[in-house]
């Protein structure tokens, strides 16, 4: 009989930090949409809204979030956050704007901006450079990734606010350059069914910039990145993951990871900012939200697959987290 990977995971219990990370991948459901691919000639600069607004003009479904990204195939040009963090973006490079915040993308002293809801609207590109300076200025490509469920998401939670990834060379187990190209090779062609492709290739090229950034991770860093890739760390947190639903307790992870429960639990809460417990608490209200939005099971049955055997009890620990009880977030979700 045919098995799936799933199915391998779960008979042969292997549990490593890259699983980990394409589940919460998975569950952020990530998609895509091109917005312009233009070349600029110096000084121009470009304004991006907040998540928000960007989202409410493209039509995206309440509860997604936007994140801008800016690809820079030739020059460079400068990404200034609302409140005053600047950064460059060299040709080959490409930033996607976690934080959701307003932002402008430019070349040169001071232009005018121009909003990207006039180039959306076909406005058009006041910007472009005639055929004696082409070689000037710059080429971006822009659009937006799509996360349709960041809620209680570690990987979400642990993103910088403005992440930076090189397109330009393939190094360690990423393809940016190869996806870049890809869908560069896509929008020339226009050929049939090219939508399809450059959409899929856009969810692609979001996660490949996703560990493209935990690569370069220096070692000391601290965090839920830093800390699925750490030995004992990564693994305690792919044995919660696994069967979140299981009695899990600090002397039954400190066992799976053959340390003692006190080393344990202090490796783990300097890694990831909260004790073990803390944790797999978090991680089954992430498992009941799913199962609450997607799925028509009782509360009850819920609470039993994440663990708790006292509907009672999980309605107070799924209040404290998400301000709900589980039936009325439910409600508010299909409403």
């Amino acid at each position: 009989m045919l098995k799936t990977t799933d199915n391998f995971a779960e008979t042969t219990k292997i549990y490593g930090w890259s699983d980990v990370l394409s589940e919460a991948l998975k569950y952020m459901r990530i998609s895509g949409s091109l917005l312009l691919r233009e070349s600029y000639r110096s000084p121009w600069s470009v304004a991006i809204p907040t998540a928000d607004r960007l989202g409410a003009l493209l039509g995206v479904s309440v509860g997604a979030r936007v994140v801008a990204f800016h690809l820079v195939e030739r020059g460079h040009c400068e990404i200034k956050l609302k409140g005053g963090k600047v950064a460059v973006i060299e040709a080959g490079e490409m930033a996607l704007c976690f934080a959701g915040v307003a932002h402008h993308i430019s070349q040169g002293a001071n232009p005018k901006s121009l909003p990207i809801e006039t180039i959306l609207a076909g406005g058009g590109n006041v910007f472009r450079p005639g055929k004696s300076l082409q070689a000037r200025g710059a080429s971006l490509m822009c659009g937006v990734f799509l996360l349709h469920d960041t809620f209680l998401n570690p990987l979400f939670a642990a993103l910088p606010p403005l992440l930076r990834a090189n397109v330009a060379h393939p190094g360690g187990f990423n393809s940016l350059s190869g996806l870049a190209h890809l869908m560069a090779q896509e929008i020339d062609r226009k050929s049939l069914g090219s939508g399809y492709v450059i959409e899929r290739l856009l969810e692609a090229l979001c996660a490949e910039a996703i560990r493209s950034h935990i690569e370069t991770l220096p070692r000391e860093a601290a965090g839920w990145l830093s800390g699925i890739k750490d030995p004992i760390v990564g693994r305690a947190i792919a044995m919660i993951h696994a069967q979140p639903g299981d009695e899990w307790s600090v002397n039954r992870l400190a066992q799976g990871v053959a340390m003692s429960p006190s080393r344990f639990a202090a490796r783990f809460t300097a890694a990831l900012g909260d004790s073990p417990m803390v944790y797999v608490a978090k991680w089954r209200m992430k498992i009941a939200c799913q199962l609450l939005y997607g799925t028509q099971q009782g509360v009850a049955q819920i609470a039993a697959e994440v663990g708790y055997e006292n509907q009672a009890a999980f309605n107070r620990a799924f209040k404290k987290l998400v301000g709900l009880p589980p039936a009325a977030w439910r409600a508010s979700k299909h409403s």
